[in-house]
């Protein structure tokens, strides 16, 4: 298993589509992009940004009862990718023993953001989907390049052009 980090959500373009975004704690910070469901996906970056809502979200509710319960997340796991499904466990502590859980990856991720739970992918899963970091952040300047240029473009008169 290899250690991620929650970097984020954002929506992919052109299909917009949200995806949650790990990336390899050490190694080659290798980045495994998931999609998800706008609701996770909103779920997951409330839990990133601290926001309070006035009734609790489901993922803030499962996060009650178990800490009312006496059970601990003790880690996340994306454990496999089926004909691009991915699957993921919840490893609780309870008074009993250990108990694994399976899981859609966006539920479990959401609530390691809110429990701060590590989260782990398999090896084989990150081969498979993951990529190099670097690539990301051409693609995020790319992004930059062209939303600047749209602002641009918004901000352009037909007089400008004329002599």
């Amino acid at each position: 298993m290899v250690e991620m980090e929650l970097v984020g959500v954002r929506i992919e373009m052109p299909s917009s589509s949200p995806i949650a975004l790990l990336r390899e704690v050490g190694g080659a910070r290798r980045v495994l992009p998931i999609f998800i469901g706008a609701p996770e996906a909103t779920a997951i970056a409330f839990a990133l940004e601290e926001v309070v809502t006035p009734r609790p979200m489901t993922h803030d509710l499962i996060r009650e009862v178990l800490d009312d319960l006496g059970v601990s997340v003790e880690k996340v796991t994306v454990t496999q990718l089926q004909e691009g499904t991915f699957f993921a466990e919840l490893e609780l502590n309870a008074r009993d023993g250990v108990h694994t859980v399976s899981s859609r990856p966006s539920d479990a991720i959401a609530i390691a953001a809110r429990t701060g739970s590590p989260i782990y992918a398999a090896e084989e899963v990150l081969d498979e989907a993951g990529y190099l970091a670097e690539e990301e952040e051409e693609e995020e300047e790319q992004e930059e390049v062209v939303e600047q240029f749209r602002e641009f473009i918004d901000s352009v008169n037909p007089e400008d052009f004329a002599s």
